[in-house]
């Protein structure tokens, strides 16, 4: 399975997973079945607020799953119509979160968990 992790900063596996999808400057994506990593940076990074475009992000990237604190609805609603499944990740880094996904520990994102902005949104992180 091909995961996708929203970072800060490249740093393969001790990468820190970001806060929010749209607005990460890069994506580790992991092979959990080879446990290769390929780094790439955010292609839709400068966006207006609530137009992520997250196939535009990834780069033309194939992924089976996202793991992410925080996304708005619409990116969402997009990852999910390509089948790709998305997961709130933990605080810590990319290795913390495979073992956590590995273990079935990382729960689905819902609808209600998105992020609405942050002047009274509510985001689940």
């Amino acid at each position: 399975m091909k995961v996708c992790f929203p970072t800060e900063t490249l740093q393969g596996l001790d990468s820190r997973v970001y806060g929010h999808f749209g607005s990460a400057p890069g994506f580790v994506i992991v092979d959990t079945g080879k446990m290769s990593v390929e780094e790439i940076n955010n292609n839709d990074l400068h966006h207006a607020h609530g137009m992520c475009q997250p196939l535009k992000a990834l780069g033309g990237f194939k992924v089976d799953a996202v793991v992410v604190a925080g996304i708005g609805m619409g990116a969402l609603m997009k990852l999910q119509a390509q089948g790709i499944k998305v997961y709130r990740g933990a605080e810590g880094t990319v290795q913390q979160n495979i073992d956590l996904i590995q273990d079935g520990k990382l729960p689905q994102f819902l609808e209600e968990n998105t992020c609405a902005g942050h002047s009274g949104g509510r985001c689940a992180h």
